[in-house]
């Protein structure tokens, strides 16, 4: 005999309250019924009748609807069946027990998430970028690279734009010659030079700046208004002739300003962020100069020093400093800001995924955003520190800084040009978009509520569906994952994880809301109704199995609720076999589940029962017809 192990089996469903009246005798009741599938499975988490579906279904339907103790309870359940479980499901967890106060236990789930998850902030980005070494070398190439002709055997780096000159760091008068003998060269602090282009682009008479700027500690890094009149330079915590430390004596970088009066540097201050316990370095300004951006591990960096931004007011005074977040900082170190005239932030780190040490990045600013962190790749950046990139928007020409091994001294600069190529190119553009429709019905939902959370299940949108029910996030990161969140009155909340391609396109997540209240009419499938899917028996045999009991609990349940609902159990198989074989064994099957029923408690008179065998196929695999297993299993 062959293979008819499998049974559909259909629940039709009949009201009898059809054909009889309330109890006041005088009005008819309506044709439906309605099925709370969470209270139903309530009930049977309380008869032990349960398994990790229904666990994480109830647990599920508990925390969206904040009942967060109650859902931690059966969330623990969930948990001891030892079943493999997304990483959303320690998060949700997580919340649970912190309402519960059981920090302990939740910082455990919180930290499995975020490992599950790739949350560590580098790890995430390696995750998520496995083919950076490929996107790299698609980026390489879109500049010339050469010496920039002012290095000396010292360290000189930090370029800067001003009128016509160039304005860098350097440590070549400030140095000490120890051991002329064994060529040991001690490097102390750097002063602020410029230098002045000629007519063939070469870059000649180095001057340093004047004294009232130059200190006798470190100046670097300046940036300078458009007019050339005020500036923004790196300096030690130096002032009134005084040294300032920290509490490990240890003296910290500020950020002065600095103004030009059409004759001389002066009225140097510290800006008001300053810190002597932390350091601020680096200033670039926004392109209409109202926002300075800036590098510090002051209290609320996520690393080793991260990249922020102030405001710069109308009335001369700064706003609170803001951390530019996770999207641009990492736990490793991101400096050397430098923002172009296209409005592009180039930045350097070592958190990103790279060739070695810190490399130039840099990611396009659009309404207060952030777009793809980009690698610019070789030859600007190297296995060795490359940092301090800045690029004029007339000529395409700039430079960076490293320590590469063939350079000069300790640091080098070196001159660059853009290719005819976008600083910016576009690796991956994708964005998500939806349409949000009744899991019965298959209408369109207006007015759902739809949440966007990134791998960290940090929110990132949220809007509603449109009267055709559609939504749409718009732009996400490419190869990310992001967390889906559906929500609406009189419907069931839904949840879901989705991994963004690395390619460029449209991602398309369809959301099926069920009702919290399940309308069934004369003639539904309960087993559509309760998610129920096909139910099995071993071959040849018609005995309920244990896997079998569970899903029929469902059904058990809703007869035990809802006294007026009548059903009919319809078997069917696949053509293999003799037909009236099929037939006689579909039969006992199908009585076979009446009888559990009815075994159960409900009363016979409720139930009917019949097989079909082969004669209702939903293929066109009739006797002697060739079909494959999956085609006999429709």
């Amino acid at each position: 005999m062959k293979k008819n192990n499998i049974l559909f089996i259909f629940f039709a469903l009949f009201a009898s309250s059809i054909f009889g009246q309330t109890k006041n005798g005088n009005k008819q009741y309506d044709n439906v019924e309605y099925v709370n599938v969470a209270k139903t499975y309530d009930r049977l988490l309380n008869r032990n009748i349960t398994n990790a579906e229904i666990l994480q279904k109830l647990a599920d339907y508990h925390y969206f609807n904040a009942q967060l103790i109650k859902a931690g309870s059966v969330y623990k359940k969930l948990f001891d069946t030892k079943v493999y479980l997304l990483p959303e499901y320690y998060y949700r967890y997580a919340q649970c027990l912190k309402a519960a106060e059981n920090y302990t236990l939740a910082d455990e789930m919180l930290a499995e998430f975020n490992k599950q998850s790739g949350n560590e902030i580098r790890a995430k980005l390696a995750a998520s970028q496995r083919d950076y070494l490929e996107v790299i070398k698609t980026n390489s190439g879109r500049y010339t690279f050469d010496d920039s002709g002012i290095n000396s055997e010292f360290s000189d780096y930090g370029t800067a734009f001003y009128k016509n000159k160039i304005v860098f760091a350097s440590s070549r008068s400030k140095t000490d010659v120890k051991d002329k003998k064994a060529g040991r060269i001690e490097e102390k602090y750097t002063d602020l030079y410029f230098a002045q282009e000629d007519l063939d682009g070469n870059y000649l008479k180095i001057t340093p700046f004047p004294s009232i700027i130059n200190s006798k500690y470190h100046e670097s890094t300046p940036v300078f208004t458009k007019d050339g009149n005020t500036m923004y330079f790196t300096r030690n915590n130096f002032a009134d002739g005084k040294r300032k430390s920290d509490s490990g004596n240890t003296t910290l970088l500020k950020i002065y300003k600095a103004t030009f009066d059409g004759k001389a540097w002066g009225n140097i201050v510290s800006l008001p962020f300053n810190s002597d316990d932390y350091q601020v370095a680096h200033p670039s300004l926004s392109v209409d100069e109202k926002t300075l951006y800036f590098t510090s591990d002051m209290p609320g960096t996520l690393g080793r020093s991260d990249l922020f931004e102030a405001a710069i007011n109308n009335d001369g005074t700064y706003g609170t400093p803001i951390n530019l977040g996770s999207k641009i900082n990492t736990e490793g170190r991101e400096t050397f800001p430098f923002v172009s005239q296209k409005n592009e932030l180039f930045f350097a780190s070592d958190g990103h995924p790279g060739l070695g040490g810190l490399d130039v990045f840099v990611t396009k600013m659009e309404n207060a955003t952030f777009g793809k962190v980009n690698n610019l790749g070789k030859p600007v950046n190297s296995p060795f520190d490359d940092f301090s990139f800045a690029i004029s928007a007339v000529e395409n020409i700039g430079f960076v800084t490293s320590n590469r091994p063939q350079g000069k001294g300790g640091d080098d600069i070196y001159k660059i040009k853009m290719v005819d190529t976008p600083a910016e190119p576009e690796i991956c553009s994708q964005s998500i978009s939806g349409l949000v429709t009744d899991a019965t019905s298959n209408a369109a939902i207006f007015g759902a509520k739809v949440i966007l959370f990134d791998s960290g299940m940090n929110q990132v949108q949220e809007l509603t569906s449109d009267s055709n029910g559609k939504y749409d996030f718009g732009k996400v990161t490419c190869g990310s994952t992001y967390y889906v969140r559906t929500s609406k009155e009189d419907y069931t909340t839904t949840e879901a994880s989705n991994n963004i391609p690395k390619a460029t396109g449209l991602t398309n997540i369809p959301v099926a809301l069920s009702r919290a209240n399940i309308r069934i009419n004369p003639g539904d499938d309960l087993a559509k109704v309760l998610g129920i899917d096909i139910i099995y028996f071993d071959l040849g045999k018609a005995l309920i199995r244990t896997d079998a009991e569970i899903q029929l609990s469902k059904v058990l349940d809703v007869l035990e609720q809802n006294s007026n609902i009548k059903i009919d159990v319809r078997s069917h198989t696949d053509s293999r076999a003799a037909a009236q074989a099929n037939l006689d064994l579909s039969d006992r099957r199908a009585k076979a589940t009446a009888a559990w029923l009815i075994g159960k408690g409900i009363d016979k008179s409720r139930i009917t029962a019949h097989g079909f065998g082969e004669s209702k196929l939903l293929n066109q695999c009739a006797d002697g017809v060739k079909c494959s297993e999956e085609m006999h299993q429709l």
